[in-house]
């Protein structure tokens, strides 16, 4: 396997569990609003991750090339729609707010792990 896909496969495996890991404990230590926050945020940040990872996938296949506005558009088009369904979540009151940016950090803290581990291998590798 290839050193993207593997760290592609890292990330995504390691957001699932810590969106497991902090939806449980939002379940279990603060449940009510803040714990569906985390819920809802995950939810949506792992859409948006796996959407994006179909997307650029089609897009940098030789052999069904796709044109760079169409990447684009579909960007815009799921960040708009995240945006309208934060929107909803926030002013009915359905999640409480700093659950939801929680789960919505699912993917930038699994990105950051993936980075101080492959920071940890190079390093030590450099040692040998």
């Amino acid at each position: 396997m290839n050193q993207e896909k593997r760290l592609v496969r890292f990330v995504y495996i390691t957001s699932w569990a810590i969106f497991l890991v902090f939806t449980i404990g939002g379940f279990i230590f603060k449940p009510g609003l803040f714990a569906w926050g985390v819920m809802a945020g995950g939810v949506i940040v792992m859409t948006n991750f796996h959407l994006l990872y179909r997307t650029i996938k089609k897009a940098l296949n030789p052999s069904n090339l796709v044109h760079p506005k169409s990447v684009l558009g579909k960007y815009y088009v799921r960040f708009f729609l995240s945006a309208i369904i934060i929107f909803i979540l926030i002013s009915d009151h359905y999640v409480d707010p700093i659950g939801l940016i929680v789960g919505l950090s699912v993917v930038v803290i699994s990105i950051f792990i993936t980075l101080f581990y492959e920071l940890k291998k190079l390093i030590s590798k450099e040692a040998i």
